[in-house]
């Protein structure tokens, strides 16, 4: 008797067990049908993701454009990003009924939206969220102002809205959130002052809110004992100097109009690893003790005016890889441990009084002059006079070189965030934590990160945005030998370049023929730097060369991502190729040429048109991946006459004609390079295009063996007619010579998505489990 009844208790444990662990694999209906409306939503497409209404998502596969993960029987986080894919949303998306199906996820704790193209406002319904702990909704199209409702959000520990179009003011609100460790706003069109609340964050680790129109005095923010990382560039601050922590790791104030002195305070930073204050119009003496900070490895205080005294024996960080004093009143000697003693240490310190002359300086008697036209009291004194202007010399004040190893520091603030709060028994941090892979887990925090710029847009590999001095562009090109020249055109040359950090890059040189200010070229300047995405020949960043005598631009230089391989013809029609592309090869390099087309026309405000691409402006990847390397850039329109080639354009009419139509001048382009594809052979003139275009119009009405006998010999065998006719169909429909009847991008990328499905079958059919020839 005894022994039945222990082998019921054992079955009631068992039982018990069974019901606890099983209850995980299934999610409530409620949230199942969110899930399934919110894809449906974003358009996502089908070959990322195999989801159904009968999907059980919590156990679905995690891929890079989408990860679900839950805790029990609730979603806990969701990530969706557009980095490998661009995002074409259905027509009447609303960011209203997005957020209401979000609102059905009462436990989600980490929300990822990124880079997906979300145009709206950000709704009320934020506030119904209210176990979200982490928030990135960064490189979309979110406009208008924050809701006050994301106040209600009580357990918000990050908050990461960078790249968006917000306007209007912070609300006060933002500073009840009192969990808050990471908030970021960059590259909005914030504007009036800073929420005094924010001198109530007392968790708050990094602070980013660069590339706005924010004005104003900064709050206080001394009390913020966590703050790490201040970022306040290119905004209208000021005048006076921040009041801040001593614990900062990096300080940017670059751009503002901080006009008072600096504080004796920032040489008690003992922790700073960056400093950058350049371009401001601040005045007093610069206190040479924060060249030994021990952690200091970047400073910048160039475009001020600011004075004093530099001995010889100063002494200075070891750690120090980057200095630039230039276009302040410096007067003295250059420290010893300022004069470069590796080529790794650049140290800038043109334009000042200084006794060194390797660069430029102004003669001792203008900073002497200068010195006494301003007040050189800290924080009271405002500039009274100044009739002389810093001269830029060999090139404009330094970027952000260390941007890098801020993005590295922001990672480990989020782990440790994390770990404390998990160790310190916060049932909710826990629950995001649990059943998660270590892998899942660094997806996570690599989400919450301070900047993602590496990430953005599929741009895995290339280093964030900077403003490069010309020192660093000449040492990367050797002084710009000819040894290292790549290209030659009528709008300047291309150089190879190694950084000092070991990236090589592609630096293309543009000399000014009209004189013009720095200022003329912010506006397309910013545009260029928004060219980051897969499929495209990515920009790094910029220099400026300047005439000594006005500082109107004498030369720029562009830096982009330096690809290595052929150009798209290597493998498709030079006769001597040594490798030519397989039929899926070719249709997934023009799938993937057709989306960096329609990046350049949507996926920057205002689009870049016309841009005359041909197959030599398609380069090649290590992994074979294509790069669109040529764009209709308004900065190099007066200097450059446009080459006439085979396939410019292709677009008749006058003046008002060609604009309406001027995306399907980038469609009839993208025909000519199709055609090449199909044909496999050169297509260098117009007559080239119309004889080969009458070839397929023919061949159309041909049979399938007489199709396969006019296109590339090396593909002949490997192509499916469906996809062939296909290809073909679409190739003549580019090429119209009415631009009304040409397709649109959009149309492009469905047709061509098509024919890579109508051809796989084919290819399991004649291969079998193998992989076709030529597979990468």
């Amino acid at each position: 008797m005894a022994k039945t009844v222990q082998g019921s208790c054992w079955l009631l444990v068992f039982m018990v067990f069974l019901l606890f662990n099983l209850s995980d694999e299934f999610l409530e209906p409620s949230q199942s049908e969110a899930i399934v409306k919110i894809k449906q939503l974003l358009n996502f497409p089908q070959d990322l993701s195999s989801w159904s209404d009968n999907t059980d998502f919590c156990n679905s596969e995690p891929n890079t454009a989408l990860t679900l993960m839950c805790y029990e029987d609730n979603i806990t986080q969701l990530h969706i990003s557009g980095y490998n894919w661009f995002p074409n949303l259905p027509q009447g998306f609303s960011t209203d009924t997005l957020f209401s199906n979000l609102a059905l996820l009462p436990n989600l704790k980490v929300l990822s939206l990124v880079s997906l193209g979300l145009r709206g406002t950000l709704p009320k319904k934020i506030g119904f969220l209210s176990s979200l702990e982490i928030i990135n909704i960064s490189s979309n199209f979110f406009y208008g102002e924050i809701p006050g409702e994301i106040s209600y959000l009580k357990s918000l520990q990050t908050l990461i809205l960078d790249d968006n179009k917000f306007t209007g003011q912070v609300p006060e609100g933002v500073g009840l959130l009192h969990s808050l460790s990471v908030l970021s706003f960059k590259n909005n069109s914030f504007s009036g002052s800073l929420p005094n609340s924010l001198s109530s964050l007392q968790t708050l680790r990094i602070l980013s809110i660069s590339g706005n129109n924010f004005s104003g005095v900064v709050p206080n923010l001394h009390n913020l004992s966590n703050l790490q990382v201040l970022d306040l560039e290119s905004n209208n601050l000021g005048p006076n100097f921040p009041n801040i922590p001593t614990k900062l790791v990096s300080l940017v104030l670059r751009k503002n109009k901080f006009s008072l002195g600096v504080p004796k305070e920032l040489s008690s930073c003992y922790q700073l690893k960056k400093l950058d204050i350049s371009s401001n119009e601040l005045v007093g003496p610069f206190s040479p003790t924060v060249l030994s900070l021990p952690s200091l490895s970047y400073l910048d205080i160039s475009g001020n005016k600011l004075t004093g005294k530099l001995l010889k024996n100063v002494t200075c960080s070891q750690d120090l890889s980057f200095v630039n004093l230039s276009s302040n009143y410096l007067t003295g000697e250059l420290p010893d441990c300022l004069k470069p003693s590796s080529s790794s240490k650049i140290v800038l310190f043109s334009g000042n009084c200084l006794s060194n002359k390797e660069q430029w300086q102004h003669p001792y008697s203008f900073c002497h002059n200068e010195a006494l036209a301003v007040s050189i009291e800290p924080h009271k004194g405002k500039v009274k006079g100044g009739n002389g202007k810093a001269v830029l010399a060999s090139s404009m004040v330094g970027g952000f070189v260390g941007v890098v190893a801020i993005v590295g520091l922001a990672f480990v603030v989020v782990r440790r965030e994390y770990a404390k709060q998990k160790a310190s028994q916060a049932p909710q941090t826990r629950l995001i934590l649990e059943k998660v892979s270590p892998a899942h887990t660094l997806k996570l925090l690599n989400d919450a990160r301070y900047l993602s710029e590496t990430r953005k847009l599929g741009l895995l590999g290339a280093p964030p945005y900077r403003t490069f001095v010309l020192d660093e562009l000449r040492e990367a090109t050797n002084n710009f030998d000819i040894s290292n020249l790549i290209g030659a055109s009528s709008s300047g040359q291309i150089y190879k370049g190694r950084l000092t950090d070991g990236t090589v890059v592609a630096i293309k040189s543009i000399k000014m023929r009209k004189r013009h200010s720095v200022q003329s070229y912010t506006h397309q300047l910013g545009r260029i730097s928004k060219i980051r995405y897969c499929h495209l020949v990515s920009t790094i960043g910029h220099c400026f060369e300047c005439y000594q005598d006005d500082s109107s631009v004498r030369r720029i230089c562009l830096v982009f991502e330096f690809v290595p391989n052929v150009t798209l013809r290597g493998v498709i029609s030079e006769a001597n190729s040594a490798q030519k592309f397989t039929w899926t090869q070719r249709m997934s390099a023009a799938i993937g040429i057709a989306k960096g087309i329609q990046f350049l026309h949507t996926g920057i405000v205002p689009g870049i048109f016309s841009n005359q691409l041909k197959i030599t402006d398609v380069l090649l990847d290590q992994n074979f991946h294509v790069k669109i390397s040529k764009y209709n850039l308004s900065l190099l329109i007066e200097n450059k006459k446009m080459d006439a080639g085979p396939s410019s354009s292709g677009s008749k009419g006058n003046d008002g004609q060609r604009l309406k139509y001027e995306e399907k001048d980038d469609v009839y382009d993208f025909g000519v390079i199709l055609l090449e594809i199909i044909s496999g052979r050169t297509i260098d003139t117009k007559n080239d295009i119309g004889v080969s275009k009458d070839i397929l119009i023919v061949s159309l009405t041909a049979d399938e063996i007489a199709r396969r006998n006019i296109i590339d010999p090396a593909v002949r065998k490997e192509c499916s007619d469906s996809s062939l006719r296909t290809l073909m169909e679409l190739c003549i429909k580019c090429l119209s010579d009415e631009p009304s009847q040409r397709p649109s991008v959009e149309d492009l990328i469905w047709n061509l998505q098509f024919a890579a499905q109508v051809q796989d079958p084919w290819n399991r059919d004649t291969y079998g489990n193998q992989e076709s020839p030529g597979h990468v």
